[in-house]
């Protein structure tokens, strides 16, 4: 199968490297991977076989990588316009569709996750949709915790979710109650 070249870039941020792999679909830019490496090849086996580029080309930017930075600099909301290309089952769109509404500073456990994606006995499959999302910090799996309130697991290691979690509280925008 061909698949259309992807472009890939990286940039120093405070928990380290951070690489992002993208492609253009229908005429715009979409995130098929990113984290926290410089290697460009610790992010391609995550990208789904039915989106996974034949090859990739090194570009100076990208203008996901400038969200980045935005973020990195306090606009934690800068992340949520960035378009992402990701594929599974159904349960698993849904719930990548889903994190992206949880407010930056409000992390979700596992439990609260499921509830949020209207499966609250789905915990093990929420987890799932947690450690296969490709398009990390765009896809803010690091905001769901352990269900006892660990930090739980993390593709780039819980020091670096820690750092996005701090960062996050420190930066979120404040909720106006109505």
């Amino acid at each position: 199968m061909n698949h259309p070249p992807a472009r890939y870039a990286t940039i120093p941020t405070p928990p380290g490297p951070f690489t992002v792999v993208v492609t253009t679909h229908r005429g715009t830019e979409m995130v098929l991977a990113s984290g926290w490496t410089d290697d460009v090849s610790e992010l391609l086996p995550v990208v789904h076989r039915s989106l996974r580029p034949d090859w990739v080309e090194h570009a100076e930017s990208l203008p996901a990588l400038d969200t980045v930075e935005a973020f990195c600099a306090g606009d934690v909301p800068a992340i949520d316009a960035v378009p992402v290309r990701q594929r599974s089952g159904p349960f698993l769109e849904d719930a990548w569709d889903v994190l992206r509404t949880v407010p930056p500073g409000q992390p979700d456990t596992y439990t609260a996750f499921a509830t949020r994606c209207g499966r609250p006995a789905a915990v093990r499959a929420a987890a799932a949709a947690c450690s296969r999302n490709a398009a990390a910090l765009f896809i803010p799996c690091h905001r769901v915790l352990a269900t006892g309130g660990g930090l739980g697991g993390f593709r780039w290691g819980t020091p670096v979710k820690r750092w996005l979690l701090d960062h996050e509280a420190e930066h979120a925008p404040i909720a106006v109650e109505a």
